[in-house]
Formats: structure tokens, sequence, C-alpha cells
């Protein structure tokens, strides 16, 4: 009989600490970076969020929180109107005084990394598996994420066999307006190796181009992005405000592809390997049916 109560005890104690971590773990989650916000979705973490920047898009049922703006131009008073216990973003978030003044206001302000690579995507799992008391959860995500990866390039290596690695440009516009090419150690950047092409900007970041230097490139694929438009109406205000565009060997083949912006925010995200089918599909026609 001792030994059963001491069983019963050490269990009930075992419990009251279980229930105490999770008590200490923060509640209320703002987060500012379209990526993160999703892991945390993810990861069973959504009915903790009481706010998200403008990034976070998805998944849709994000869009009914309220707003805390862009994650590069917040303001601490909206975001410590809505009483968080604690921030996310990734380095892109600012400005630094702002969240100077969060932290100062006794709330827990956790930075992640921007970078599009896997080491940094684990790194950021592994953060928020800790925060929101899910590592195993963030664990066989990471695993499920190089899976899929692994997975998606055996057509691409093979297509590659009897094809060549086409020439890409990734256009980030707003409702066509003069676009921002992305260059190395983006998103997009990752995206376009990820999916079998070949980056034709060499600069690094995202920065203007003339249309006549965009010319001169004479992509294979246009990638574009439009943060205000969608669809037939994006890519119509693309050619429409960018006319010499139409002389790109891309535009005359028809190889333009549209891009989620969404996508290309705060790291890589939860739904980019599904994504980098479209993109290789594009790149590679008629490899997907081999």
């Amino acid at each position: 009989m001792r030994l059963t109560t001491r069983v019963a005890m050490i269990c009930i104690g075992l419990l009251g600490s279980y229930h105490a971590a999770a008590a200490e773990l923060p509640q209320r989650w703002v987060s500012a970076g379209g990526a993160l916000s999703e892991w945390v979705s993810a990861l069973g973490g959504e009915s903790k969020l009481v706010g998200v920047d403008t990034t976070s898009q998805h998944p849709a049922s994000l869009k009914s929180l309220p707003s805390i703006g862009y994650q590069r131009q917040l303001s601490a008073e909206g975001i410590l109107s809505l009483r968080p216990q604690i921030l996310i973003g990734t380095e892109e978030m600012g400005p630094p005084p702002v969240l100077s003044q969060i932290r100062n206001a006794g709330v827990q302000v956790e930075l992640f990394s921007a970078r599009p690579d896997l080491a940094a995507l684990q790194g950021n799992l592994q953060h928020l598996g800790e925060l929101l008391g899910a590592q195993d959860q963030a664990a066989q995500m990471m695993a499920s994420y190089q899976q899929q990866l692994e997975q998606q390039k055996v057509p691409v290596t093979q297509a590659q066999l009897t094809q060549k690695s086409p020439g890409v440009l990734v256009l980030l516009g707003h409702a066509g307006g003069k676009p921002l090419i992305a260059g190395k150690d983006t998103a997009a950047d990752w995206m376009l190796q990820q999916a079998g092409g070949h980056n034709l900007a060499t600069h690094s970041g995202y920065k203007p181009f003339s249309v006549e230097s965009l010319v001169s490139l004479d992509p294979d694929v246009l990638v574009f992005a439009d943060r205000a438009l969608a669809g037939d109406a994006a890519r119509a205000a693309l050619f429409k405000e960018n006319p010499i565009l139409a002389s790109t060997r891309a535009a005359r083949d028809g190889r333009v592809i549209e891009l989620d912006p969404t996508l290309l925010v705060g790291g890589l995200g939860p739904r980019l390997p599904q994504s980098l089918k479209l993109l290789s599909d594009g790149f590679y026609p008629g490899a997907a049916d081999q």
C-alpha cells in the first residue's frame, strides 16, 4: 500500500509540474511575419494569436485577427493594446525603437531568422516548438518538410537530363508598378534553385532594375508576385506598367508564372514545398507527363 501511495504521489507531482510548466508558456501571442504566423498555426498555436501583421494571410482564418500593420513599420501602441505576452518576428521586424518600447512594457520579444535555408528553418521550428510546448510536433514537421523537398527533386533531376535549366527572373511589384528583382539570399532565389531554375539576377536581396536591363537579360521564364493584385489583373498590370517586358523571350513564349507574395516573407514557410511544383512545371513543361 505504501508503495502504491508513493507512486500515486509521484504521478500527482509530475502532473502538477506539467501543468505549472504549461501555465508558464505565453498564452497571448502577436506574430509579425507571414511564414512565422503560418508555422504557429501549423503547430497548433493559432488559438493563442491575438494579432498578426499584414503579411500574415495564411491560413485565411488569420485575416479575422486584429492587424498590427506591416512588419517593418510596427507601432508600440497598437501592439500593446492587444495585451500580448509575447511578440514574435524575424530580424526584418521593426523599427528597433518600437521593439525596445514593447520590451520595456514587459512583453517578451522573440526574434527568428528570415534566412532562406534549412538550417535557419530548423532553428526557427525548434524555438517555436519550445515556446508552444510542441517540440515533438516541430521536429516531425521539419522531417516531413525535408522529405517533401527530396521528393520534389526527383522529377526536376529527371527533367534536367533532357532539358536545359531555364534562366529566370522574379519580379516583386505593387499593382504592376516598377518591380523589384529578387537576387541571391532571398526566399525567391531559394525557391528557384529548388525548382530547378537559374536566377539571372546576381545581386543580393531585392533591388530595382531598369526595364531595359530586364530585356537585355532576356529570361526564359518570368515569375512575378504582386502585393496588391492577383490573377489576370496582376498580369495585365505588370505588362501595362512595363510594356517593354512584352519583348522578352518569356513573354513571347507565354512562360509567365504568378507567385503568391506572402510566400516570400518571414523565411521558409510551410507552403513552400507544395508551391515548388508550380514553378518546376513551368520551368520544365511536359516533364510531369514523362
